[in-house]
């Protein structure tokens, strides 16, 4: 299946061989008689008003998370001194009664067989008794694909000594933004206890367009400087490389330092120019960026050992987009441009216009006999 996507005035040949194009907005508003258009820029003034208003309405919505992430922090304060070990928690605090149907089936024979076993087994070998939940935030890296993309097996060891990630919001009066705040152990890498991740945004409609406005914007982020210890900087790597002088032809070896894939590249994002000009490598990764930020936030650090035992992962999965042959996902902020143009399926042509939406095409060949289902549902992460 093919399909072309960009700007409004971009052709896509229909079945009947011929190229359609999407009719222009402007076009059709100057096909209105004069005392019809003039109405129309009345109720754009109008539209123009409310978008001003649904800006106040997301600035109340900030304040309304921020009041409320004061609420969350003590019990998320006391995950991580459980998770950490600090604290242990009461019998009382630990009761949990699980609503899993192969659970509550399972035989009382099988269940008291299990005791025997595990009775022979702690004989055989010594008691452990872990401290707090050993790599719960790294288990949490390595099981959100996300995450997982930009893990690399050096980074392992030194996210073992990750203990928290907090969300902060900015105070009133300040601009809007949030921070990520990664809270480390002392560990032999390097010496901070906190990395640091801010994301400013924006919740007000651009004057020069003013009705592409959708809601908060993350319009730039800033890391911080990791202090490493001497040669455990895991972002970059030394690689040697042999060099000829060009009169008397001798070869030396000569060593430097190179860009290395890691986590920890987080923290030295890419920089959002102040023009807002930005080839389409940068833009995606600045992108890329964005939706990371706001997935710790919505997702990661209010629901953690959901995703440390899996279950958030498989409500996801319940929740994504599935459709046969083309795969939509949303993303929280809009971050690119919008997609408009013409898809063909096998029973009928459409045409879409979405600022939030990326597609992706993949072809996939149909089994003999089988039909082609379109399915959709909805992930708003």
């Amino acid at each position: 299946m093919e399909a072309n996507k960009g700007k409004g005035d971009q052709g896509m040949q229909n079945p009947s061989g011929q190229v359609d194009r999407p009719v222009s907005f402007h076009f059709l508003e100057s096909m209105l008689p004069k005392a019809v258009k003039r109405r129309v820029h009345a109720l754009k003034r109008l539209q123009v008003q409310c978008a001003n208003i649904e800006a106040k309405f997301y600035e109340e919505v900030h304040e309304l998370e921020r009041k409320y992430a004061a609420l969350y922090q003590p019990l998320f304060d006391k995950r991580r001194d459980i998770v950490t070990g600090t604290v242990e928690p009461t019998d009382e605090e630990c009761e949990w009664h699980s609503d899993r149907d192969e659970e509550e089936e399972l035989a009382e024979e099988v269940k008291e067989k299990a005791a025997i076993e595990d009775a022979k087994k702690e004989e055989a070998t010594p008691e452990e008794d872990p401290k707090g939940i050993p790599e719960f935030w790294l288990t949490i890296f390595k099981s959100v694909d996300m995450l997982s993309d930009m893990l690399q097996e050096h980074d392992e060891p030194i996210l073992k000594h990750l203990k928290d990630i907090q969300v902060k919001f900015s105070e009133p009066g300040e601009p809007m933004s949030f921070t990520l705040e990664f809270h480390f152990e002392p560990n032999g890498y390097f010496n901070n206890a906190v990395l640091t991740k801010v994301y400013k945004m924006k919740s007000e409609p651009d004057p020069s367009d003013p009705f592409s406005f959708e809601g908060p914007e993350i319009i730039d982020c800033e890391g911080c400087q990791i202090d490493w210890h001497k040669g455990k900087d895991v972002t970059v790597k030394t690689i040697k490389k042999k060099q000829k002088h060009k009169g008397r032809g001798t070869v030396r070896t000569v060593t430097k330092q190179v860009p290395n894939d890691s986590f920890f590249n987080f923290f030295n994002p890419v920089k959002a120019p102040p023009d807002g000009e930005m080839d389409e490598d940068s833009e995606f990764t600045l992108a890329t960026d964005f939706e990371i930020g706001h997935f710790f936030r919505e997702r990661i650090v209010p629901r953690a050992v959901l995703y440390f035992t899996g279950e958030a992962l498989e409500d996801d999965e319940s929740v994504s987009f599935s459709l046969r042959r083309m795969h939509f996902e949303t993303r929280p902020y809009k971050m690119l441009k919008p997609q408009v143009g013409y898809l063909q399926t096998d029973f009928c042509w459409l045409w879409f216009f979405s600022p939030s939406l990326f597609l992706q095409f993949e072809e996939e060949e149909l089994e003999e006999g089988e039909e082609e289902v379109i399915i959709c549902s909805l992930t708003n992460i």
